[in-house]
């Protein structure tokens, strides 16, 4: 087969390999994209998208069958609904398909040349890629390295049979009538939840004091209390041990001691590993971060003309932060003057209700020497919140208590996801307190929150 030369050679069609690939395509450099799966990785195929498919359908399940048993205030009256998982997740995979396709169709239009197949290094230059034809090799002058992570796998509970990582998780055609989430953070809580209001009897067992470790206890509170009252149960400061002999439940030590829990599922949730080692990647002998590729502010790796984006690179482990890496590094390929200059990159649970924050929590600000003031704006005190029954929690500034420079915004409510990127651009422009609370948002919006929380920073809230 005859070799393919190219100027930039991209390994991984995850958000930033593609992204990337797509960014250099437009400004005319000669580009192959390398995947051994379906452009799209992690994000698309089996993480952020079907994930969010299926919270929105256990969502609607859940409102529906709340109006069925005339559990909600609004007069509405359904018959009991009911749930087809095979049907859902065959909506869900139509989803995938749709915007698989669409990768597919924006790097052909970039003019960027797909091979499907899985690369190993033979050296900074050269790959070989076997394809359903045959081996292929690939010289660049410059390669990006966005081959992703993958779930991580504990020793006492090796994926198979009745253990499974959220990949499997969100392929399932039958509901488990038992689910035991090991693994508080984001993405077992997110699944946990969701199988709860599809009808599974779900438990959380979480190694730390609190589920959700990564935020203060007030972004949480409501998350767990929402966890209870769906019947969802947790377990802290509790340790996974491993299968029952019999291997139909889960042994865990706590506080309480050693128990039992029985499961017809195990989801491991424990976070997730790049995937750094295979493809003659050790071989490069790139400088380490640990587990993580090394990068500098331009994404560049030890190796010269090598550079490397996403999680591979460490945390966050987020789909757009590694878009804006593979757009940064695409114009730097291609010429341009450009450096990581981020000053915050939002992140999202989608839990019950969702917490987004962006910049520093309070805490952090603190412990970086500031002296900060807080502003914190309840949902029961926003008409728009009272209207779609979502009042439960709150819109949060941080601000230097000296110039009113905004260091962080923080939110937990229904759809507050919405607000991240209002959160976002008003930390990247450099805004004040007066900024935000000078300027009008629209009523009635679940934004004015935002508006609120500024003005209650600086002394003055209005509407409480």
């Amino acid at each position: 087969m005859k070799e393919i030369v190219c100027k930039l050679l991209v390994i991984g069609a995850g958000p930033g390999g593609y992204v990337c690939a797509i960014r250099a395509g437009q400004l005319g450099i000669d580009t192959v994209i390398v995947e051994a799966s379906r452009p799209g990785g992690t994000c698309l195929t089996v993480g952020c998208i079907p994930s969010k498919a299926l919270i929105h359908a256990a969502e609607t399940l859940d409102a529906t069958r709340q109006m069925a048993n005339g559990k909600n205030t609004m007069g509405i009256r359904v018959e009991a609904p009911s749930i087809d998982l095979s049907g859902t997740i065959g909506w869900k995979d139509g989803i995938v398909d749709r915007l698989t396709g669409g990768v597919v169709g924006l790097l052909q239009k970039a003019r960027v040349k797909i091979v499907s197949g899985r690369a190993r290094f033979r050296d900074g230059k050269t790959v070989e890629v076997e394809t359903e034809t045959g081996q292929q090799i690939i010289r660049a002058e410059t390669v990006v390295i966005a081959t992703g992570s993958d779930p991580v796998e504990l020793a006492a509970l090796p994926f198979g049979g009745r253990v499974i990582s959220s990949t499997e998780a969100l392929s399932l055609r039958e509901l488990p009538s038992k689910l035991i989430v090991v693994g508080g953070g984001y993405i077992g809580l997110e699944l946990g939840t969701a199988f709860a209001k599809l009808g599974s009897e779900v438990t959380v067992v979480e190694a730390t004091e609190q589920v959700l470790p990564i935020y203060d206890a007030d972004l949480v509170k409501p998350v767990t209390r929402r966890l209870v009252e769906r019947g969802i149960k947790v377990f802290t400061n509790a340790k996974a041990v491993g299968l029952s002999d019999k291997g139909d439940a889960l042994v865990v030590e706590g506080s309480g001691g050693r128990q039992e829990l029985p499961a017809e599922q195990i989801l491991v949730a424990v976070g997730r590993r790049p995937r750094s080692v295979g493809s003659g990647l050790e071989d490069l002998d790139l400088d380490r971060s640990g587990p993580y590729l090394r990068i500098d502010d331009r994404c560049r790796t030890s190796m010269r003309g090598v550079y490397a984006i996403g999680d591979v690179t460490g945390e966050p482990m987020l789909a757009h932060r590694a878009m804006a890496q593979g757009e940064m590094v695409a114009e730097i390929v291609a010429g341009r003057k450009r450096a990581w200059d981020k000053r915050c990159i939002p992140s999202i649970c989608f839990t019950d209700p969702e917490i987004v924050s962006a910049g520093l929590l309070p805490r952090e600000a603190r412990a970086l020497g500031y002296e900060v003031k807080v502003g914190q704006f309840p949902f029961t005190a926003n008409g728009r919140a009272m209207t779609m029954q979502g009042e439960d929690g709150f819109v949060r500034v941080v601000a230097r208590a000296d110039t009113n420079l905004v260091l962080g915004l923080q939110a937990v409510g229904s759809v507050v996801s919405e607000l991240s990127a209002a959160f976002s651009m008003a930390i990247e422009m450099g805004a004040r307190l007066e900024d935000i609370g000078g300027t009008i948002h629209a009523h009635p919006t679940r934004s004015e929150a935002l508006q609120e929380a500024a003005l209650k920073a600086m002394g003055h809230a209005l509407h409480i």
